[in-house]
Parts: C-alpha cells; structure tokens; sequence
C-alpha cells in the first residue's frame, strides 16, 4: 500500500522562531507529519514557513514531540502544535539532529557541534557532557531500554567511515564494534534490548549504497551481523516500535550518496517479521531531518516525520 504525500487538510502556519531558517537553496517549508497505523495514513500537524525543525522524538506524555531547529531543541504540543517551545539549556553548544530520550522520560540525550554528546532535563536548564574524547565526533541515535548504555556513529578526526561505539549513560570508556567495512549509521536498541539495528554500507554495490541490518548487542562482532533486506535503494533509519511488531524506515533512490535533505524520498513501514513486504509507502520531499532518530509514540499506534516540500509541491493552506 502507498500511502500519498498527505496534502488535504488545511493547516495554518505556525510561529517561526527567530533565526529557524533553511540554508540558502533549501526549501523554505517544513511540515510535521503524523502517521497512523491503524488507518495507514498520515496527516499533517503542523507547517512552518522557513524553519528548520528537523527529527522528532515522541515524548513519553503520547502528546508532545521534541524536534531541533536553529541549533535549539523545541517542545512541540499536539494540543497546540503552531507554537513550538525552545528548551534552554545553560552553555549548550548549539545542536544537531541526534537526539534520544532517556528512558526514564524526564531527560534527554542530544549530540553538540561540538563533536559531544550532552544530557540534560526535559524542563531545560543545566547538562552534562558525556563523552570526552578527543578530535572524534559522536553521533547518538540509541539508549538502551534500561538506560545504561548509549549507541553512537564514531568519527574520527581524520575522517573515513562511521563506526558503531557503545558508551555508558555515565559517560567512560568507548567500544567501538567491527561491523564489517563502509559506513555504519542510526544504530539503536530494539525495545527488548536483544538487537542493535542500523544502517551499513558493508554489502555496498557502489558509492553509498545502504542497507538495513542488525547485531545482538551482548558481545557484538562483525561474523554476527544479520543483513535484514536486500534492495537495489539506499535505505536508511531503522526505527523499531516500542512494542517491536512494527519498524519504519528511509528509502533513498538507487545511487544516493550519504543521506542528503531535499529529495524525493520514501518513509517504508514493515512488519518487523518481514521486512521485505513493505505494509506502508509514504513518498515526501526530505531526507535529511525527516526522520533521524526514533519518532514512535509510547502506545506505538503512531510515528512522526518532518517534510520539506519542494517548490512544485502545492501548499496545504
């Protein structure tokens, strides 16, 4: 089932945040979306012009969602969703689109431009800094379902490939984890804590090719990564509802390189049991920001995902 870009809802336009824009030859209109999975459709909730609100998570209220934009984290209500709320943290680094609630639901872990990744309280104010490695770059996508441990894409300062790294929610040592060659991105814990699931250019037949895979993540090696399906696209974000019956996924045409912003893209919707007989396709213009990090609501009856329409797409007001 294709499930069409949703645009018959009218929706007013939101309050954009001073300094929230799009880079020069972005587009200039971002939509949060939400997808229903009993009805396997998707609305549009909200719709800011010039903004860069990119990557939901769904906050452990079922009713808010935590999105970034203009190097900020923003509170965004169901209830009122045109109004988007700035948490402020004290001497917070600005921000890019890595971040994952801590799984007590009051806190949240979020990746700096300064190469670190920051924990701080939902209500704003102070942080902590929890990793202090030199000349690397840490990009969080994972916290494991008990809180202990956190999964990361490592960079080293020299550049190259991705690389899976485990750290402690308090901070320490890193593992770092043979996952085989080419770039390793998005790993996060599957809800029974069994699995990390990521994306990996290991079985890459050319530049850039992706594909979704897993590894246990209890001694985790790369002679024990599963490859979950096997496609000629470049696929992208596997993210697993809390209930584990369902994932959601970012298709990228063949030949894309990285994960780049304002294309044409596919959000896949999978039975966790079958990856390969998709139960949902949503076509949208976006990539980048629409769906970095998990966006699945507590009761997993609902994902959400950001759009940024191109200039031919008709406006929804």
């Amino acid at each position: 089932m294709t499930t069409p870009a949703p645009r018959e809802t009218a929706r007013p336009v939101g309050q954009d945040p001073a300094g929230a824009r799009r880079e020069p030859g972005q587009s200039l209109t971002c939509r949060v979306h939400v997808f229903d999975v009993a009805s396997l459709s998707a609305a549009v909730v909200a719709e800011f012009d010039r903004t860069t609100f990119e990557a939901p998570n769904w906050g452990a209220d079922g009713n808010t969602l935590y999105l970034n934009g203009a190097g900020a984290l923003w509170a965004l209500s169901l209830d009122s969703p045109l109004t988007p709320r700035r948490v402020a943290y004290e001497g917070l680094p600005d921000l890019n689109n890595d971040h994952v609630l801590d799984p007590r639901g009051d806190a949240i872990y979020m990746s700096a431009t300064d190469g670190h990744i920051h924990h701080g309280p939902l209500a704003g104010g102070g942080h902590r800094r929890v990793t202090d490695e030199r000349d690397v770059l840490h990009y969080l996508h994972g916290v494991s379902p008990d809180g202990e441990r956190l999964a990361f894409v490592r960079i080293d300062g020299s550049g190259g490939p991705g690389r899976l790294a485990l750290i402690g929610s308090d901070g320490g040592p890193v593992t770092v984890v043979d996952t085989g060659a080419g770039h390793l991105d998005g790993p996060e814990w599957s809800p029974d804590g069994e699995w990390i699931y990521f994306n990996t250019e290991r079985w890459a037949s050319g530049p850039g090719h992706a594909q979704l895979a897993r590894v246990p993540s209890e001694n985790p090696s790369a002679e024990k990564v599963e490859r979950l399906i096997s496609t000629g696209t470049v696929d992208w974000f596997p993210h697993l509802a809390p209930d584990g019956r369902l994932a959601v996924y970012l298709r990228y045409p063949a030949g894309t390189v990285g994960h780049p912003g304002d294309v044409d893209v596919e959000l896949v919707v999978v039975d966790t049991a079958d990856w390969s007989a998709p139960l949902a396709r949503v076509p949208l213009h976006g990539g980048q920001g629409t769906i970095n990090v998990n966006s699945w609501s507590p009761d997993s009856g609902r994902f959400a995902f950001v759009s940024y329409p191109s200039s031919d797409d008709a406006p929804v007001r």
